[in-house]
């Protein structure tokens, strides 16, 4: 079996956009993209715990991969509009909420999934997920506006924007994420504080 990455205990929120824009075919290779990253990470209650947003489920929801997995394959695309600002408005408020499974003390990250240009707005909404402590990788694929991807996402932009031509491309962010979340969380000491940020 592979090795799993030791990188907890942290707390991590996809955030997919499911709107009509998103091919079948192309929301096929998002899921399998959050499973190839979950299939890397030790997960548990006490190490890495998961959330998917749009409301699939929560940190608290499942404490085991195949569960993950298996809620994953499940989703199914909401075919709307890209309300982006709204997702993370409920991902802050709700998903990363000590109520859904958040834990104190444990650093938050949120990876957002997005084809398209926002119908909303999000700097003001992602400027206030930053301020609260949640480190925020933005994944535009193919028809992804770069200014609404960095208005999302924590600096430095260089190692949080990422923009991938295609959707079969993606694991490309799925491995430099996989590299990020371990190798720098394995770095840690005992005494390291928790509230540092992850990277």
């Amino acid at each position: 079996p592979d090795q799993k990455c030791k990188s907890g205990p942290v707390d991590l929120v996809f955030l997919i956009d499911s709107s009509r824009s998103v091919r079948p075919h192309e929301f096929e290779t998002m899921r399998k993209f959050m499973v190839d990253i979950l299939n890397t990470l030790d997960i548990g209650l006490d190490t890495t715990r998961v959330g998917v947003v749009r409301s699939e489920f929560f940190l608290k929801t499942h404490s085991k991969l195949e569960n993950m997995v298996k809620a994953i394959n499940e989703i199914v695309p909401l075919a709307q509009g890209t309300m982006t600002g709204l997702a993370i408005k409920y991902l802050m408020n709700e998903a990363f909420s000590p109520g859904q499974g958040d834990r104190p003390k444990v650093p938050n990250v949120a990876v957002i999934v997005t084809d398209g240009r926002p119908q909303d707005r999000v700097a003001e909404v992602a400027a206030e997920a930053r301020e609260r402590g949640i480190e925020i990788y933005a994944v535009g694929v193919a028809r992804a506006d770069m200014t609404s991807l960095r208005a999302m996402a924590s600096p430095p932009f260089e190692d949080h924007v990422f923009l991938v031509e295609r959707f079969d491309l993606i694991h490309q962010f799925g491995l430099q994420f996989q590299d990020k979340l371990c190798g720098e969380t394995a770095k840690q000491t005992p005494s390291h504080n928790p509230e540092d940020s992850l990277l």
